[in-house]
């Protein structure tokens, strides 16, 4: 297996482990704050796939691009409701559209040209200024976030219902 399947096939698992914690569960469930946090389990969902979208834009098209679709981004409500389902969201579009991120982002890794090919990154306090990530950076940090982000829907899954992903 190559190194393009290697980062499609990590990147999938942990996006597999994530929707298992979605598994058997209504709307209102998905929608449901179960600790302090604004984060609820389609709220995550929408997260992920939102992000990965960006992150996918940004290795084709760099920062701008990675901007283009995000147009209140900078209004705070905004920001925080990527974290939440809205009125109308359900949990079946919520992880259609994901799907959707998930097949185009596998697609992007197998038919790029060069996995070091690289943009500077936008100006954000968490990034230093002149930092360039290439496309296998890029890769490596979905596989990150997703990663985290089944482990905060574990814990709010396990405080929903009890069902837990592991064990």
């Amino acid at each position: 297996m190559g190194e393009r399947e290697e980062l499609v096939e990590t990147l999938d698992k942990h996006r597999g482990l994530l929707r298992h914690t979605v598994r058997d569960l209504t709307d209102a469930q998905a929608a449901e704050r179960t600790t302090v946090s604004e984060l609820s389990l389609g709220g995550l969902i929408k997260h992920v796939a939102g992000v990965e979208a960006r992150w996918a834009r940004f290795v084709t098209g760099g920062a701008e691009a990675m901007r283009s679709g995000d147009a209140g981004a900078a209004d705070p409500d905004a920001w925080a409701a990527q974290f939440r389902m809205a009125e109308g969201d359900t949990l079946a579009g919520l992880l259609a559209e994901y799907e959707r991120t998930a097949r185009g982002t596998d697609e992007l890794v197998r038919s790029l040209p060069d996995l070091d090919a690289a943009h500077d990154l936008p100006p954000a306090p968490w990034f230093p200024p002149g930092t360039a990530w290439s496309a296998r950076r890029v890769l490596l940090h979905l596989i990150a976030e997703t990663a985290q982000h089944a482990g905060h829907a574990d814990i709010i899954r396990e405080a929903l219902d009890g069902a837990k992903s592991m064990g």
